[in-house]
């Protein structure tokens, strides 16, 4: 039999002598089958060891690209450049492409640039149009893997999605409003825009949830803002002057700061307000008291998530590792 491995160094794994495993090798007499199984399972662990030395010193590069305020994405590119250098056993840096505004036109000749120049799997958080959905098909074909990130995509034109259940963090978000409001009134709703599928699948988690337990409270919902603060506290003003009897607000597209200011101006006062992501805006927003709860995740071990999703395809980790899903945390004011 040839062997990749020593008998030595087989002997030194299995804590068994050289001759024994020599008998064990050559299926020689006298060798138990407890023997035999040892041998084995040393051989075993010392294939692991030799691909995992193999891969070692392997380095892959990833694209992140991100819409969004710069508050989160300023949270997310510190996870990242966190949590990479851990990550075993390849070695992997991140290239970011973060973006407040952007069209989809704009979106889709970056995302070509990147697929052009070449990656090792491309993360992203964008709007999921016609002509995105057309270009990550594109990317797809030339072998490139996509990791969505808090917001998704059509299942086919992606690797994974990485991030909270939304439906399940929209109807948690409801659950506690609903526990928590001490008046009657209207609920706005605050997206950054309808493109965000996360965002419009919050949105109907919440819908339904009060759609079963509170039917007859009227929802608002303004979008469009892209979370910014202009243009959210703008959009609130309109539906406050338009609504007069909403007093709580969930806010899934952020510009917090705004919706209060807004508020604020109107003479009008929040009952509940929840919102999402423990970026710096809303841990002070928490401190002052001015946010009820927060929903939040990981963002680092987030992260690490995609990595595990990226090594995964590139077969660098076993085909049965498992990835455990993002898990949904709330944060409530210090009292």
């Amino acid at each position: 039999m040839t062997q990749k491995f020593t008998i030595k160094e087989i002997a030194f794994q299995a804590g068994l002598s050289a001759a024994t495993v020599d008998r064990a090798l050559h299926a020689r007499s006298h060798v138990r089958q407890i023997t035999k199984d040892r041998v084995a399972a040393a051989i075993e662990e010392l294939e692991r060891q030799y691909a995992a030395s193999r891969i070692e010193g392997r380095r892959f590069t990833i694209d992140v690209f991100i819409q969004s305020p710069r508050r989160f994405f300023s949270a997310v590119r510190w996870a990242f450049e966190a949590e990479l250098p851990l990550v075993k056993p390849a070695s992997i840096r991140a290239r970011f492409h973060l973006f407040e505004r952007i069209d989809d036109r704009d979106i889709v000749a970056k995302l070509k640039a990147i697929a052009r120049r070449g990656s090792h799997g491309i993360v992203l958080k964008c709007p999921a149009t016609p002509r995105i959905e057309a270009c990550l098909s594109q990317i797809a074909e030339r072998g490139i893997p996509v990791v969505t990130y808090v917001t998704d995509v059509a299942d086919p034109l992606r690797l994974a999605y990485v991030g909270m259940e939304n439906r399940k963090a929209g109807a948690t978000a409801g659950y506690l409003m609903q526990r928590m409001r001490q008046r009657n009134g209207g609920i706005l709703i605050t997206l950054s825009s309808q493109l965000f599928l996360g965002e419009e699948h919050r949105r109907v988690g919440f819908a339904n949830h009060m759609a079963r337990h509170l039917p007859d409270t009227p929802i608002i919902t303004v979008s469009e803002g892209l979370g910014m603060n202009t243009t959210t506290k703008a959009s609130v003003l309109s539906a406050l002057a338009q609504t007069p009897d909403i007093t709580c607000v969930y806010s899934i597209g952020g510009g917090n700061r705004a919706v209060l200011e807004a508020f604020s101006e109107a003479g009008r006062d929040i009952d509940v307000f929840a919102a999402h992501d423990l970026d710096d805006t809303n841990r002070r927003l928490l401190d002052e008291g001015r946010l009820s709860f927060v929903l939040h995740h990981d963002f680092r071990q987030d992260a690490r998530r995609v990595a595990l999703h990226l090594l995964k395809h590139h077969r660098l980790l076993p085909a049965d590792v498992s990835i455990e899903e993002t898990e949904i945390s709330i944060a409530c004011p210090l009292l």
